[in-house]
């Protein structure tokens, strides 16, 4: 059977490097009883080689590509019957795993973030991914507040995730070379089981306190229609940046008690 092609419209960019690959494999850490791992865009298999070498793990590859699910049928027979041809931000993850199951992945640059957004409405799910990124979005998710790249998804995932930035990779090292670097990262679950504010309310207040970032608190969060004297603690003297996890929270429970 033929090499599988990269396709573009798919946003592949497929890892030629084993030595990475074999990194990215090794810094999966499954916390204990877990033994699901689900490899997300797979392509011509190069993580999931290293995958297989660990009996330990029941590993099930997902990718929306047609040859390449030819390919990994063919080179990977001791995955039969979890090697599926599937989108994986359409895939009913609650059916597919009835515990816990850790993600993996050389993640297309056109979704990871959605892939991540995803991972998030699965937090109780998923306790650890593995992924490589474009390197703008690993900093952005990585970012500490009061950094420049720190934003939406920085706010979300560190609320139920430890995140560390792993390496860089290079462009040269995938066929074909993107434009731009990647980056390897690792989402740990941490304690936080329920925030101490209602979780919708507080994903709509780091979304609309970002939309305008450079406007202080108090223009960016008008549609919330506050009372006046809410809107003069110092919290809303800030921008959107400049607040940690923490104070969104409590920025959250201050706008549950006053919203109009």
């Amino acid at each position: 059977m033929k090499p599988v092609q990269p396709k573009k419209h798919l946003g592949q960019h497929f890892l030629t490097d084993l030595n990475i690959a074999q990194q990215i494999v090794d810094a999966l850490r499954l916390p204990n009883g877990v033994q699901d791992v689900l490899e997300v865009g797979p392509g011509m298999g190069v993580l999931t080689q290293y995958l297989v070498q660990h009996p330990e793990y029941k590993t099930t590859i997902v990718d929306i590509d047609r040859e390449s699910i030819a390919w990994l049928n063919e080179h990977f027979p001791q995955l039969e019957g979890r090697v599926l041809l599937a989108d994986f931000l359409k895939t009913d993850l609650k059916t597919l795993f009835a515990g816990p199951f850790a993600v993996i992945g050389n993640f297309p640059y056109n979704i990871s973030s959605q892939i991540l957004f995803k991972v998030l409405d699965h937090r109780d799910q998923v306790p650890e991914v593995v992924g490589m990124l474009q390197k703008e979005v690993a900093e952005r998710i990585a970012a500490p507040h009061g950094s420049k790249t720190y934003g939406i998804m920085s706010v979300l995932l560190q609320a139920f995730y430890t995140i560390e930035y792993l390496f860089t990779v290079h462009e040269h090292v995938f066929n074909p070379p993107p434009k731009v670097k990647s980056a390897v990262i690792r989402l740990t679950r941490n304690e936080v089981t329920t925030l101490p504010c209602d979780e919708k309310l507080f994903f709509r207040v780091v979304k609309t306190s970002f939309a305008t970032r450079r406007k202080t608190l108090r223009n960016c969060l008008k549609p919330f229609n506050l009372p006046v004297e809410v809107t003069q603690d110092v919290l809303f003297d800030k921008r959107a940046e400049q607040l940690s996890v923490n104070d969104f929270i409590n920025l959250t429970l201050l706008i549950q008690q006053h919203a109009v």
